[in-house]
C-alpha cells in the first residue's frame, strides 16, 4: 500500500519461482514490511536488511486473536496484517541485534553438540556394561578410555565401539572450537565478565543472559523477566482461595534449561542461595527447590545487567536496597 494515495494492491509471490529480490528492490523511501514470526525466515530478514527496508515481526498468536473472523487464508491474513500496520496496532515482537543472533546460534549449536556427545557416551557406557564393566564417569578420563578399548567384545560390538570413539573425538573437537569462539566473543563484552563474577554463572549462561535479555531495558520488572523464561508459577485462584501450581514453561526454553543447570552450581558457591535451597528441600521436592533457586538466580542476573554491577556490588547493596530498587 502506498500511504501517499492510499492505493493498495495485492500480488502472490512464489519464493522458489519469482524473483523476490527484484520485487522488493523496486520500492524506495521509507518502506515498512510486516509479517508473522517464523522459524525459517532468516533469509527473508537478511534480504530486507540488505535493501534497507524496515522489518516488523509480529506475534502470530496475537495477530490471530485480533482477527475479526475465523476464516483463514493467505489473502485474508495479508489484508489483516496490512490493516494492523495502517492503524498502528501491529503486535511487534522483539528482534535481536545481528550480533546477538550470531552468538545465540553458536550457543544453540554447542548445546546440540553436547547432547550428541552425551548420547555417544551413553552408548559406550552401555557397551561396557554389557561386557561386565561399569565405567560411569571414568569414560571421560584417559584410564577409562583405555579400559574401554581393552574390552574383549564381539566383532560387531567392537566395531561399534571404535566408531563411537571416533565420533566422540570429532564432536569434542567441534565443541572445543565453538567454545573458543564464544570465549573470544565474551572477552569483548563487559556485561558478560560482570555476570561471571557470580558463583555458578559461567561463560555459557552469562552469554545467554546478555544476548537473550538484550536490551534489558525492555523488561520493566523482574517478574516480567521470570515470565519470559517460563519460570513463573501458574495461578489457579477462585474467590478468596489462591493456589500456585507448576511453572508455566512458556517463553525461552533454552534460557530456562540453562538457569536450572546453573542453579545447581550456584548453590555451592553462594551462602544465601544455599540456605534458601535447603530450606525448601525440607518442605518440597528437590526438583522444585532447584527451579525456585533458578528463578531467584535469574532475577539476580537481571538486576546485575540492569544496574551494570558485579557480584561484589550486588552483595554490598544488600537485600533491602535491591528490593527497594525493584519496587521503584
Amino acid at each position: 500500500m502506498d500511504t501517499a494515495d492510499g492505493e493498495a494492491r495485492q500480488r502472490d509471490l512464489h519464493h522458489q519461482q519469482d524473483d523476490i529480490r527484484a520485487f522488493y528492490s523496486q520500492f524506495a523511501g521509507d518502506v515498512v514490511v510486516g509479517f508473522e514470526a517464523s522459524s525459517y525466515s532468516r533469509w527473508f530478514e537478511q534480504l530486507l536488511d540488505e535493501l534497507g527496508h524496515q522489518l516488523l515481526i509480529g506475534d502470530a498468536a496475537e495477530i490471530r486473536r485480533l482477527a475479526r473472523r475465523k476464516q483463514k487464508n493467505d489473502h485474508r491474513d495479508a489484508d489483516h496484517i496490512l490493516d494492523l500496520l495502517i492503524k498502528g496496532e501491529f503486535p511487534r515482537v522483539h528482534r535481536p541485534s545481528p550480533q546477538s543472533q550470531e552468538v545465540m546460534r553458536q550457543l544453540r549449536y554447542r548445546h546440540r553438540l553436547v547432547k550428541i556427545r552425551t548420547m555417544i557416551k551413553n552408548n559406550l557406557h552401555a557397551l561396557a556394561l554389557g561386557a561386565g564393566v561399569s565405567l560411569r564417569t571414568q569414560i571421560r578420563t584417559v584410564k577409562g578410555r583405555e579400559r574401554l578399548e581393552a574390552l574383549a567384545l564381539p566383532a560387531v560390538l567392537g566395531g561399534q565401539r571404535d566408531e563411537w570413539l571416533r565420533l566422540l573425538d570429532t564432536i569434542s573437537d567441534q565443541i572445543t572450537a565453538v567454545e573458543k569462539w564464544l570465549t573470544a566473543s565474551a572477552r569483548q563484552d563487559e556485561r558478560v565478565m560482570k555476570l561471571e563474577t557470580h558463583p555458578g554463572i559461567g561463560l555459557i549462561t552469562s552469554l545467554a543472559l546478555v544476548h537473550i535479555l538484550e536490551p534489558v531495558s525492555r523488561f520493566s520488572t523482574a517478574r516480567k523477566v521470570v515470565a519470559y523464561a517460563g519460570l513463573d508459577p501458574v495461578e489457579h485462584s477462585s474467590a478468596e482461595r489462591k493456589r500456585f501450581g507448576s511453572i508455566s514453561k512458556e517463553g525461552c526454553r533454552f534460557l530456562r534449561f540453562l538457569m536450572v543447570e546453573t542453579a545447581q552450581k550456584a548453590v555451592n558457591g553462594d551462602q544465601e542461595l544455599k540456605a534458601f535451597y535447603y530450606r525448601l528441600v525440607q518442605r518440597k521436592e528437590k526438583s522444585k527447590a532447584k527451579v525456585a533457586v533458578a528463578r531467584k538466580l535469574l532475577i539476580r542476573g537481571y538486576i546485575m545487567l540492569r544496574d551494570q554491577i558485579d557480584y561484589a556490588e550486588f552483595l554490598r547493596r544488600g537485600v533491602e536496597a535491591r528490593s527497594a530498587r525493584c519496587v521503584a
